[in-house]
């Protein structure tokens, strides 16, 4: 009997790392344009310039409960646990829906081992959770041992972000503590992290350069005082300025920084020309 990692789409993990660790992941949904799409369905830059042309923003929704079942029994059939990871309670109710289809499973299954972790973020900050669940997974922790890492891993995480625009963030009312900013949005360039699992100010700046500025000054401070355990930097349809950041950042650090898009669900409440850092610290 081993581990499974289970997460969903909002944890944006590089395909490699998703199979390398065979993390299961379920797909949230987006609605648009009077249809419904499998966030794993959809591509990145088609989904956006689209987006675009929408007079309203789509919106999102969580997993049909079909797939989550079908992916945690069939975990379960095959006689291993699960570890499920999964975006912010208070972001969705995926979290919720997770410990309902475990509930549903426990009827057919009473021995099942099914372990269900609230991230309280999104993104990769959650994703590196995910990886490193599954990477001492598959090095035969225990199920005690694999939650500690997992845990210690979201602890010791940031995801510090910076919108082109508040404006999605207002018409999505996904913008937590931010609302602060509401009054001044033509005026800054507000840094926005995940606090408790709501969007929260970290700072606010004046230009895009000081944005991103700020983005790595924060980075260093980080680990400089802790270490690094892993990086990534995140971009919603603006690549080739994450591709200078993540240039910039592999050569202080002397290691490869690879970049990641973020998709439709997240990225319909936050918007594009947003970039940023996710990484946790040195946490051994």
């Amino acid at each position: 009997m081993g581990i499974k990692i289970i997460t969903d789409s909002t944890s944006y993990i590089p395909a490699e790392y998703i199979e390398k660790f065979d993390i299961k992941v379920v797909s949230l949904n987006v609605f648009m344009d009077n249809e419904s799409f499998r966030e794993l369905d959809l591509d990145n830059k088609t989904f956006y310039t689209k987006m675009d042309a929408l007079s309203e923003i789509p919106k999102s929704s969580q997993p049909v409960p079909d797939e989550m079942l079908n992916v945690f029994k069939s975990i379960v059939e095959n006689g291993d646990s699960i570890l499920g990871i999964f975006l912010s309670s208070n972001m969705s109710g995926t979290y919720s829906s997770a410990n309902l289809i475990k509930n549903m499973i426990l009827e057919d299954y009473p021995n099942a081992d099914i372990n269900i972790i609230d991230s309280k973020t999104n993104c990769m900050q959650m994703g590196f959770a995910a990886i490193e669940a599954a990477r001492l997974a598959i090095d035969g922790k225990s199920m005690d041992e694999v939650i500690d890492r997992t845990n210690k891993v979201l602890s010791n995480s940031k995801f510090i972000f910076s919108p082109d625009t508040l404006d999605y963030l207002k018409k999505g009312g996904r913008i937590g503590s931010a609302s602060a900013l509401l009054g001044s949005i033509l005026q800054i360039k507000p840094i926005l992290t995940v606090t408790d699992g709501t969007t929260s100010v970290f700072t606010k700046v004046r230009t895009r350069k000081k944005a991103i500025d700020k983005l790595v000054s924060t980075f260093f401070e980080e680990i400089d005082n802790k270490g690094l355990g892993d990086v990534i930097v995140h971009h919603i349809n603006c690549e080739e300025e994450g591709l200078q950041l993540a240039s910039y950042l592999e050569k202080k650090l002397n290691t490869t920084v690879k970049i990641q898009s973020i998709g439709p669900v997240i990225g319909l409440h936050v918007g594009p020309g947003s970039i940023g850092i996710a990484f946790y610290t040195n946490i051994d």
